[in-house]
């Protein structure tokens, strides 16, 4: 057997209710033995009295003096827990004058009326009594006094009866009870069972979504939790197709002229014309290079998501990135100018994504702008405490030339994932004739 296997929900609701309903069914045993325990004591008190009450009666005056008995009788054979044997003692004026069992000369010599729990035989401690004493009214011209004893052990019995007579017909019922709690959990998890079969058949490519109206609340926050998830895929679904369009895109325009480039230098009847050709059929492999490596950045930047959270300079980051890019600027004769406070600008964050972003930022300012363009990186802090690292460019300026490879913003797509990724907030400014061209990083507090 597979311990893996997922287990029944049905199975694991029924054994807690199970579990439940036994804790429930020993609260209610515990109950109705003290509660048996209470009862038996009224009960036995008030049969005291009820035994006593009648001896005290001027009628029963007649009784005279009889010598105890030399051993305590046998147990009466009509006793039961419902009607205990009961043992009495009378006196006449302070003198005996019945005592059923023998009993009297272990009674206390002064034991004031009413109920007393005492152990008369010092052999027996551990053997408890219920007494009840009673005497006369003072009217009468005898001193009469009763009193009226039962073993405690009745006691027990009794409470013990009464309990098993409330707790074993439940008891007998479980079986009952845990069959009818398997049928009624079995039919309370249909919805649910429905709802998967719904959910297992719906179409995600089509961004099919469950019905809204459930017949039960909590299944109608499952459908909307899952509604929404659906519709953050299918949100995702589409960015991932326009980013495969533009990708597709930026690949086919080089390859397309690459193909074109190579048959004019093959049918190229001059080595001028052939030259320029090949030159540009490797401006073409550069650039489809270039997008591939973005597509690496990319990849790299999903499998680094996971990774701890660490401390970043922003400054000392900057610096490097812009050191990086210094050839390819002087190449494309551009400039490359860095705004970074004295003191080092910290954040938190995946130190090689971050890093990825700026560069990217850098590397699309520089390719996407014509000659002559001042690329600027700025490192700032704000009051609160956080970061802000902004790249800006004024291609967009009066009097600029077009860039000759203005690119589809496939490395803004993979800088926007990246920004996403960590929680950093990008903010993108177009330039202007009188502004520049700006993207903004903000970390959160």
């Amino acid at each position: 057997m597979n311990s893996s296997a997922p287990r029944l929900l049905r199975r694991y609701l029924w054994t807690w209710a199970l579990l439940t309903l036994a804790i429930v069914w020993l609260a209610l045993a515990a109950v109705a033995y003290y509660t048996g325990l209470d009862e038996a004591d009224e009960i036995l008190d008030g049969h005291l009295v009820s035994v006593a009450e009648p001896l005290l009666h001027p009628s029963a005056r007649l009784l005279k003096a009889t010598p105890q008995p030399a051993a305590p009788p046998a147990r009466s054979p009509y006793a039961t827990v419902y009607a205990p044997e009961l043992r009495l003692v009378v006196w006449d004026d302070e003198r005996v004058v019945w005592d059923t069992h023998g009993i009297a000369a272990l009674l206390p010599a002064s034991l004031p009326p009413g109920h007393h729990t005492l152990a008369l035989d010092p052999a027996y401690p551990a053997l408890t009594w219920r007494v009840f004493v009673a005497d006369a009214s003072a009217d009468t011209t005898t001193a009469r006094r009763v009193a009226v004893l039962t073993e405690m052990g009745w006691r027990q019995h009794l409470g013990t009866d009464l309990a098993e007579d409330i707790v074993l017909p439940s008891l007998v019922l479980l079986p009952l009870v845990a069959l009818l709690m398997a049928w009624a959990i079995r039919k309370g998890l249909l919805p649910l069972e429905r709802l998967s079969d719904q959910i297992a058949a719906l179409d995600l490519d089509a961004g099919q979504t469950l019905p809204e109206q459930q017949p039960f609340r909590e299944l109608t926050y499952t459908v909307d939790a899952i509604n929404t998830l659906v519709q953050r895929q299918q949100l995702q679904l589409q960015r991932e197709r326009r980013f495969t369009s533009d990708v597709a895109h930026e690949l086919r325009t080089p390859l397309t002229a690459m193909l074109l480039q190579a048959r004019r230098a093959r049918e190229a009847d001059n080595a001028a014309d052939r030259t320029q050709a090949l030159q540009t059929v490797e401006q073409d492999a550069l650039r489809a290079g270039h997008i591939l490596g973005q597509l690496l950045d990319l990849a790299r930047a999903q499998s680094l998501e996971a990774l701890a959270s660490e401390t970043i300079d922003l400054c000392a980051l900057a610096q490097r990135v812009l050191a990086d890019h210094a050839p390819l600027a002087y190449e494309r004769h551009q400039e490359l100018a860095l705004d970074a406070p004295p003191r080092p600008v910290k954040v938190q964050g995946h130190a090689t994504m971050v890093e990825l972003i700026l560069r990217n930022l850098v590397d699309n300012a520089l390719r996407h702008t014509p000659p002559g363009t001042l690329v600027e990186v700025r490192v700032a802090q704000t009051p609160q405490g956080t970061g802000t690292l902004a790249v800006s460019d004024n291609g967009a300026r009066a009097g600029a030339q077009a860039s000759a490879n203005p690119g589809m913003g496939v490395g803004l797509d993979l800088v926007q994932r990246m920004a996403d990724a960590q929680g950093i907030a990008l903010q993108h400014a177009p330039g202007t004739p009188t502004s520049p061209h700006q993207f903004t990083l903000s970390w959160p507090g």
